[in-house]
């Protein structure tokens, strides 16, 4: 079973972005046919901040570092199903005061690795 990542990120400087992978066959007169691509033809991206002291801060890093960008894990997305990620790519902290800032990209993927 895949670890579950439990952070909240913040609403603000959060988006996402869903991908729908099609085929398209294009005809000699200008008519073209498309149709869905795969069982797993949709796909997510989401651009997150998290915001909190060093503890908090600390444990996603080590969360995100434990799964080394190829190891999925568990996240439910804003009105969506738990869906599994992978993270790739996140910054590297920065200090205000007592708190810390920073920003990951999950990407949706389609088997435990």
């Amino acid at each position: 079973m895949a670890d579950v990542f439990t952070w909240a990120p913040t609403v603000a400087n959060a988006s996402g972005n869903a991908t729908l992978r099609t085929r398209t066959a294009q005809f000699g007169d200008g008519y073209a046919q498309k149709a869905a691509d795969g069982i797993n033809g949709r796909s997510s991206t989401f651009s997150l901040q998290f915001i909190g002291d060093a503890a908090k801060i600390t444990a996603i890093l080590a969360f995100l570092d434990a799964h080394a960008g190829a190891t999925s894990f568990l996240w439910t997305p804003p009105l969506r199903e738990q869906l599994l990620f992978t993270c790739e790519a996140y910054t590297e902290p920065t200090k205000d005061g007592n708190v810390y800032t920073m920003t990951a990209t999950f990407n949706q993927s389609f088997a435990i690795s």
